[in-house]
């Protein structure tokens, strides 16, 4: 579904090139320590950062030159970017028309979409009277509502507490199951990884330098930047 393949990019002195595939449907984690570049990578393969060479395909159609807005392509981020002066319904059906020309059909899109994320009743009200867990749910809606069949995931439970960002991650995985999305999410934190991916990638130094099974990669002792990284986080993998 998606392929990566030999994408460069400069980044002051370090010069990133990027190899990986995900299969229709999957969940893959991006892990690995700050400036590695897996949110470098997340902003290649949505448009938002040019590559000086290298492809990004797309359920097999070559997206590289392409803009954002003509990806196949949703993308979440830690900062959720919400407009305070916009009601839920209002900032879930950007997503749709930043016009907010909404008809029947729209509207009823944005009310499935907050049914779906249990937020119902919600509609009317601003950000500023929801919880953070709650705005995450409105931002995460609003990618829904886009209706595209990749979704980039960076890093935007991290704020939230434990409890919070398990239901999040496992709301993300049930939604995938349901409509069939293929997901990639950064995290630096590896139990993400074992909660919702099947398959993980470590990143270091601006390369993909392990990646495979969740389980086998979090128990590998090679390379020595991943034990690194991992250092004294839980190296168990729950099963299932």
């Amino acid at each position: 579904m998606l392929e990566v393949a030999g994408l460069t990019f400069h980044y002051e002195d370090m010069t990133m090139v990027f190899d990986l595939k995900v299969a229709r449907g999957e969940c893959l984690a991006l892990l690995g320590p700050s400036g590695a570049g897996k949110s470098t990578l997340l902003s290649l393969i949505a448009g938002f950062e040019t590559p000086s060479s290298g492809r990004v395909e797309i359920e097999g159609r070559d997206v590289t030159n392409l803009s954002p807005a003509e990806r196949p392509v949703t993308s979440l981020f830690q900062e959720h970017n919400l407009f305070a002066h916009l009601t839920v319904t209002e900032n879930v059906g950007l997503g749709l028309d930043p016009g907010l020309h909404l008809g029947p059909a729209e509207r009823a899109a944005v009310e499935e979409a907050l049914q779906r994320v249990e937020l119902t009743g919600m509609g009317g009200r601003l950000p500023a009277q929801l919880s953070g867990g709650q705005r995450q749910r409105v931002a995460l809606a609003r990618s829904l509502v886009r209706q595209k069949p990749l979704l980039l995931l960076d890093e935007p439970f991290s704020a939230l507490d434990p409890g919070l960002r398990g239901g999040m991650l496992d709301l993300v995985d049930q939604l995938r199951r349901e409509r069939g999305l293929t997901v990639v999410i950064v995290s630096h934190n590896p139990q993400d990884a074992q909660h919702i991916a099947a398959r993980t990638a470590f990143l270091y130094e601006g390369r993909v330098v392990a990646q495979g099974e969740t389980q086998a990669v979090l128990s590998a002792g090679e390379p020595a930047a991943l034990r690194a990284f991992l250092g004294n986080a839980p190296r168990q993998v729950s099963e299932g």
